[in-house]
């Protein structure tokens, strides 16, 4: 079966500060639990803020280092997941119920991107 790697794409610089509350932190925890269960769940985590990053460029025969806040960014990953689904379609609505799981004011985008094999 294929893998899949989701970013979860957060724009840092105005992300919600309201706590969603405990019943949001119960609907994840059991959308993890079902996905975990189902045997489509293989990783995921949350990343640090862009403050507390490296970026590391290669250009011109040189290697470059930019510590963050990536101010230039709009947009970030502030998490990510490796499922391993059927097919597109499942990766894509095991990520449209993660997504819904979010209060409705919040602006949250995931990118899902097939890991190539071999």
């Amino acid at each position: 079966m294929p893998r899949y790697l989701t970013m979860i794409r957060i724009d840092e610089q105005n992300a919600p500060t309201d706590d969603p509350g405990p019943e949001f932190e119960e609907r994840m925890g059991a959308l993890f639990e079902e996905i975990t269960k189902a045997g489509v769940m293989l990783e995921t985590a949350a990343l640090t803020p862009t403050s507390e990053g490296t970026r590391v460029t290669w250009s011109g025969g040189k290697v470059r280092y930019t510590d963050g806040p990536f101010t230039e960014s709009k947009e970030v990953i502030g998490g990510y997941s490796i499922t391993q689904a059927r097919d597109k379609a499942e990766a894509l609505e095991w990520t449209k119920r993660f997504l819904q799981i979010h209060p409705e004011h919040w602006t949250v985008t995931a990118e899902v991107r097939e890991i190539a094999e071999g």
